[in-house]
């Protein structure tokens, strides 16, 4: 039988809270539950709480959960009438999730889904569309895939793109 991601926002923030809040959380072994799911953990902001994520991931460890994975996004997450991702932000987040990476328990997280939300949330109309969002995604793409951003990065992207800057003002290593 096969692990599958468990992609449900709102059932990871249940299940944060209730079964990993101030109560442990005993599952039986035969439930099988985390042999059959990888919880996701979702957070789009610029300022996430990298101990707390390192902390949290314990928590499902602890639960028997020996594997999840994290999700940022490169456009559409930060508000329901955004016309532009705003890049540095996006950035920000990403590097935020490797740090979490780096300190979480060795070869739990599996890997960093990069989002691109459409809609801000289901009753909204459209945000951040795709062509827009090219340069987020170059962007946050370079980070994950080097570990961080630094100006050649932003050069390369900047080159491939054809466009003038990425208006990105705090680059990171």
């Amino acid at each position: 039988m096969a692990c599958v991601p468990f992609l449900c926002k709102t059932c990871e923030r249940k299940a944060r809270s209730s079964w990993l809040g101030t109560h442990s959380l005993s599952l039986s072994p035969e439930s099988g539950v985390p042999q059959l799911v990888e919880p996701v953990l979702w957070d789009y902001g610029a300022d996430l709480d990298v101990h707390g994520k390192a902390l949290l991931m314990e928590k499902y460890r602890k639960c028997g959960f020996p594997r999840l994975w994290a999700a940022s996004a490169f456009k559409g997450a930060t508000g329901p009438s955004q016309a532009l991702p705003p890049i540095e932000h996006h950035l920000q987040n990403n590097m935020q999730w490797l740090q979490v990476a780096a300190c979480a328990p060795a070869d739990m997280l599996q890997g960093i889904i990069l989002t691109g939300w459409q809609r801000y949330d289901h009753f909204s109309v459209l945000c951040e569309l795709l062509p827009v969002g090219i340069p987020s995604l170059a962007v946050c793409l370079q980070s994950l895939l080097h570990g961080g951003f630094a100006e050649d990065f932003r050069a390369r992207v900047e080159k491939l793109l054809g466009i003038s800057s990425l208006e990105i003002t705090g680059v990171t290593r």
